[in-house]
């Protein structure tokens, strides 16, 4: 049973791998603070924040966002720590709330792993504070306990760091405070404006210029704390978040380390203008006076239907997230307004006479039922709007953004040059779970791609077995490996397979059959050692060329194309050495072109320690079911994710992949 907290009390924790999850009106900073028996924080390394996320036993979210998750293992905390503070903050900046009593009052919950509550503590009261102290948890006896808290500071982060001792307090709050807005430059813009009838108004495009990088680009980047890439490597849940995220007209994408598209599209081209592309003609029917328009696929900016599409899946998710976040505020809100009410009417003593308080308690409980359901109803609107626009918008993707059951796979012909993204599944709320958003990844790929094969605790994943979960999961990295063959032109991307034991014969059928392979898979340590000696050798001699200035230099057998390493069942079947080659694939090979995708359960991997953690860290999670670890940097909504399946009875992926083996056999088109 959930324990709800009120200021002072105090709960027994039945366990030491916690979540706290923070939810509140407006975006906060969260983090935490280690101390001793004495309550004192002992130096800025005590403190984990968003410059600093990780501690031993701690890690807190790396941005402000109006939802965290704090993942807290009191086991792995040093000897010394005998408190653990959670802290609250707002983010300094224009135009951003300055103090707690102008937005719903925060809520925080201690969790088990599996999202089991053990105890709440909404923090009413506050006012003039911009920073809060909302719990503690503390070793007592050697049990650990928590204490709701909820002590606010109206100086801010500096007299709330010095009120526990640190004598650095002002310069820290201040690295906080930077590290902070650097994060909020990198997250999902705000959302376009609306027009007076509630319309998202297009975008236009930024003025051109010049390139000074590679195209960033996310997920809902999506961010998670426990995942840190994200998020959203969506479309971040960037997070993203991207999280973990980035600035500009894109789509939920999840090409980089943080989130959604790390700047806007650069329209710059010796040869095209450098004004915004023109918006396209509206083709759909006027709508009724009052009634929303009527959504048209396509209606966004960019020089082509691709790009406007792009933009239009960008701006869905956007309006989802705003939907939902504005939707759960209200709920916050009114749920808190119930509570003070009820508060202030059993504080007072005349309300226990003639039955006054029931009457109080009553019309509290009425206004919080009324203010809900407005705000149902405010949402209900928005999703139905979006539902019908995403109803025009899936049918007409082109097949590098379509899922595999949409007819655009029946005519597919090989490319002649590559697509701006590619889909890697759908992303939707639990506000209305058939509302998806598609999950697009910027092509050439930024960063690798890990299948989690292990057990979660999100019902899907725990529901299955351990074998079938590793099927299911090289099933999703073949059809993910079909689709980066499908969306380049022929010869112009290959793909390798390295299957140590040889246990994922049957799920590589499609690709071994077909011939799109460079070479069989490569099983055993012979095998292993030879194809990852091959891509390193690839990346050395890419690199030593581009720094040197002599491309046109290489190897005359050395294929100048993408390459993409699918790894089976890892770390089983990899030495020492091979695990270092393969970080270095996984950091170095990206600028080379040659990506990495793996199936592995992180778990399996727990014999190397932390040795691993960077290369978990530089590659997007998927996994193979539905699974809510994406989480946008922008509102912080943690996205559940599910990949995209071929259909029941389908030949589609084998019909696809027959094409891609002629055109390379062939070498047209």
């Amino acid at each position: 049973m959930t324990a709800e907290l009120v200021r002072g009390q105090n709960h027994a924790l039945p366990q030491t791998r916690l979540e706290i999850r923070v939810t509140a009106g407006s975006p906060v900073v969260a983090g935490a603070t280690l101390a001793d028996e004495d309550g004192t924080v002992h130096g800025a390394e005590w403190v984990a924040h968003p410059g600093a996320p990780r501690l031993p036993g701690l890690e807190v979210p790396r941005q402000a966002a109006a939802g965290h998750r704090l993942a807290v293992d009191l086991g792995a905390l040093p000897e010394a720590v005998h408190r653990v503070t959670v802290l609250l903050a707002l983010p300094a900046g224009p135009g951003r709330p300055v103090r707690f009593g102008a937005v719903a009052a925060p809520f925080v919950a201690v969790t088990g792993l599996d999202g089991t509550e053990i105890a709440t503590f909404t923090l009413t009261g506050l006012d003039s504070e911009s920073a809060v102290t909302a719990l503690e948890l503390y070793r007592r006896q050697g049990a650990w306990k928590v204490r709701a808290v909820g002590q606010g500071y109206a100086a801010g982060l500096a007299e709330m760091l010095a009120d526990q001792g640190l004598t650095e307090a002002a310069e820290l709050a201040a690295s906080i405070q930077k590290a902070v807005a650097s994060g909020l430059a990198r997250s999902v813009a705000p959302p376009p404006p609306r027009t007076p009838d509630g319309e998202r108004a297009r975008r236009p495009a930024p003025p051109a210029a010049p390139l000074s990088g590679p195209a960033a680009t996310t997920p809902p980047a999506v961010t998670s704390p426990a995942m840190t890439p994200p998020a959203m490597t969506p479309p971040a849940v960037t997070p993203a978040p991207g999280p973990s995220g980035d600035a500009g007209g894109g789509v939920p994408d999840a090409g980089v380390p943080g989130g959604p598209s790390a700047g806007p599209i650069s329209y710059a081209h010796p040869r095209r203008q450098t004004s915004a592309p023109p918006p396209p003609p509206s083709t759909a029917p006027p709508a009724a006076p009052g009634q929303p328009a009527r959504p048209v696929a396509g209606d966004a900016t960019g020089w082509s239907m691709d790009e406007r599409l792009y933009n239009q899946i960008w701006g869905m998710f956007e309006d989802l997230a705003r939907a939902v976040a504005a939707y759960r505020s209200a709920v916050d809100f009114a749920e808190s307004r119930m509570d003070q009410e009820l508060e202030r009417t059993l504080s007072d003593p005349r309300s226990r006479i003639g039955g006054t308080g029931d009457l109080a308690r009553a019309a509290a409980r009425a206004k919080c039922e009324e203010l809900t359901a407005r705000a149902r109803e405010a949402l209900d609107r928005d999703l139905a709007q979006l539902a019908a626009e995403s109803g025009v918008v899936e049918p007409a993707l082109p097949a590098p953004y379509a899922g595999w059951d949409n007819p655009v796979w029946h005519g597919y012909r090989v490319p002649m040059e590559i697509p701006m993204a590619l889909r890697l599944g759908d992303l939707h709320l639990p506000e209305r779970a058939d509302l998806r958003i598609p999950l697009l990844v910027r092509l050439p790929l930024e960063r690798g791609i890990w299948i989690d094969s292990g057990r979660t605790a999100f019902e899907a994943a725990a529901a299955a077995g351990g074998d079938r979960l590793r099927t299911l999961a090289m099933e999703t990295a073949v059809a993910l490996a079909a689709r980066l063959l499908a969306a380049y032109p022929a010869g112009e991307f290959s793909v390798h397979v390295i299957d140590p034991a040889g246990s994922a014969a049957g799920s590589l059928a499609p690709l071994t059959a077909s011939g799109v392979l460079s070479s069989p898979p490569a099983t055993g340590p012979a095998g292993v050692s030879a194809v990852l000696a091959h891509l390193t050798r690839r990346v050395d001699l890419v690199q030593m060329a581009v720094r040197a200035g002599a491309a046109d230099s290489l190897p005359p057998d050395l294929d100048t194309g993408e390459q993409l390493l699918v790894v089976n069942d890892f770390p089983h079947g990899f030495d020492d050495r091979a695990v270092t080659q393969l970080r270095y694939l996984a950091d170095e090979g990206p600028s080379a072109g040659v990506h990495l995708m793996m199936v592995a359960d992180r778990e399996d991997a727990r014999a190397y320690g932390p040795l691993l953690d960077p290369l978990w860290r530089s590659l997007l999670r998927v996994t193979p079911v539905a699974d809510d670890h994406l989480a946008d940097p922008w509102v912080g909504h943690a996205w559940t994710y599910e990949p995209s399946r071929i259909p029941p009875g389908s030949r589609v992926l084998e019909q696809v992949l027959a094409l891609v083996a002629a055109a390379r056999r062939t070498g047209h088109r």
